[in-house]
């Protein structure tokens, strides 16, 4: 007879010993809390929410630069305020930049990136029309808003879309024709002027809006003369208009077509007085204009000169500390860049806000919900609405000019 145990002792015993190794870990375990009780006790720490990220797409390199860099810096530091008081909806917010090198195609890729890699809830844009009008369709059929802070072709917020996903805080086309017209009576008894204008949709945008106005005003235009980016010599042009009698010149270009046009005047000692958009104000104008270019008046949405509301102030004290570049509020030009891109991004943290979500759809009906907002340029009162996207009107401008290299109103002198 076997002196070995029977199969159901040799059972309980491997179950006695089962129960013994579960005995030994749970107290080892109870052990660990009493000697380490933090270890247990300790609540855990809520991971910070992801950041809301929003895009800029610009002219960050090139003649324009100056321009993407001024709406960049504006940005941010809106960014910075709304980040130093919690962020939006309890989440921070992070800025993406892509460079558009002023070209419509590589706009598009630009938005289509930032849209569908980097999973932005809103674009801002920047100086040209052409890339505006570029990037628009894909901003409604995407579903993302975009928030133009520059260009200023009618057509962009105006786009038939509907739903349209596009707002802007900036200047009108349409309305800066009004502008200009009216300073070049009041300023210069201008009776014939003529029109130098930038062959693209920006230029064709101008030449609807200043003939509106002049329209309006009861004044006809001597004629309309057009020019490439590229052209280096506009004398053809302006030999025409002065035949024809022009007394005064609406000029609508960038930097560096707008200073060729100065050249081309300057060669022919015409001294005609220039009027002028403000694409002129986002590049090296006063460097390439030649001698004439502080005769330029031109439009703008702000200046840093003269008294400053509070939010000025503020703003000012911020751009210094952030930007060591910037010894004083010469330093800040364009103007129209940094101002817009300011005032853009809290009314954009504002929709979102009252939003309650990061979600496209949700920020657009979100920008109707604004309600009062003091901001740079002026005080907002529901800047938006389904049938006006601009939160600008024709009181929000200022004639300035070049000093120097400061941009100051045509009042100082």
């Amino acid at each position: 007879m076997s002196s070995s145990c029977p199969p159901y002792a040799q059972t309980r015993r491997h179950v006695t010993a089962d129960a013994r190794a579960r005995r030994g870990f749970i107290a080892g375990a109870l052990a660990l809390a009493v000697a380490t009780p933090s270890l247990l006790s300790r609540p855990v720490q809520a991971q910070p929410a992801d950041p809301i990220r929003v895009g800029f797409v610009g002219a960050m390199s090139g003649q324009s630069a100056k321009s993407g860099e001024a709406i960049t810096r504006g940005l941010q530091l809106a960014i910075d305020e709304i980040n130093a008081r919690g962020g939006v909806l309890g989440r921070r917010l992070a800025l993406v930049i892509r460079d558009d090198e002023s070209n419509p195609a590589r706009g598009q890729t630009a938005a289509r990136e930032l849209i569908q890699n980097e999973k932005v809830s809103v674009i801002f844009g920047g100086i040209d029309t052409p890339v505006a009008m570029a990037i628009v369709p894909i901003a409604n059929k995407e579903r993302v808003p975009y928030v133009g802070t520059w260009a200023a072709g009618t057509f962009i917020t105006r786009n038939g879309a509907n739903p349209n996903f596009v707002f802007r805080v900036s200047a009108v086309d349409e309305i800066v024709g009004r502008a200009l017209v009216n300073h070049a009576v009041k300023a210069f008894s201008a009776k014939a002027p003529g029109l130098m204008l930038i062959n693209n949709p920006w230029g064709e945008s101008n030449e609807k809006g200043l003939g509106m106005a002049l329209s309006a005003s009861n004044v006809k235009a001597a004629g309309v003369e057009k020019f490439e980016e590229r052209d280096i010599d506009m004398t053809p042009q302006l030999q025409r208009l002065r035949a024809a009698g022009a007394d005064a010149l609406f000029l609508v270009a960038n930097a560096t077509p707008g200073a060729q046009m100065m050249r081309s005047l300057e060669r022919m000692n015409w001294k005609v007085p220039v009027i002028s958009h403000w694409g002129i104000s986002g590049g090296r104008f006063p460097e390439l204009a030649g001698r004439l270019y502080p005769t330029v008046e031109f439009v703008q949405t702000y200046s840093f000169f003269g008294p400053q509301n509070e939010v000025g102030k503020r703003f000012i004290e911020a751009a210094r500390k952030r930007y060591p570049d910037l010894k004083d509020v010469g330093d800040m030009i364009p103007p129209v860049g940094y101002a817009n891109a300011f005032d853009a991004m809290h009314l954009t943290a504002l929709a979102i806000t009252a939003a309650g979500s990061s979600e496209g759809d949700a920020i657009r009906q979100g920008f109707y919900k604004i309600g009062k907002h003091q901001g740079l340029i002026k005080a907002y009162a529901n800047p938006f609405t389904p049938a006006s996207h601009d939160a600008l009107t024709e009181n929000d401008y200022v004639m300035v000019r070049y000093k120097g290299d400061d941009i100051v109103p045509v009042s100082v002198k």
